[in-house]
């Protein structure tokens, strides 16, 4: 078992910053890859960043390239995401997922997830 518990999430003006945290615990071990999605009300939910504990590039949603960076702290076992210049289309609920394997942007490839922190961004 994997949990995961996601911060910082909250209200800001368009142009402003926040940064998530998600700290996971259990046997993160056998889950080496930690991804951030996002779903905003009425829409599917879609891929923002992954990466690995160790190694590889973090590929990012084409949309957030220049804006979002995913970072880790390995000691800590928390992943971080990184959110500037905030736009109010970035509006959703993000959740930190774990996944073994493949470094997927696939939803259903990841098994464990957090409960979600809201960010909405204002115009």
């Amino acid at each position: 078992q994997v949990q995961l518990v996601e911060s910082g999430g909250g209200l800001v003006q368009a142009g402003g910053s926040l940064r998530l945290s998600c700290a996971a615990s259990g046997r993160t071990a056998t889950y080496d890859v930690m991804g951030w999605f996002r779903q905003a009300p009425g829409k599917e939910r879609e891929f923002v960043a992954a990466t690995r504990w160790i190694g590889e590039p973090t590929p990012y949603l084409d949309s957030v390239k220049g804006r979002f960076t995913m970072s880790k702290d390995n000691a800590k076992k928390t992943v971080y995401l990184q959110m500037n210049n905030l736009k109010p289309e970035d509006t959703a609920v993000y959740y930190c997922a774990a996944n073994n394997g493949l470094l997927s942007t696939s939803s259903s490839s990841y098994k464990y997830w957090g409960q979600g922190t809201q960010v909405t961004v204002s115009s």
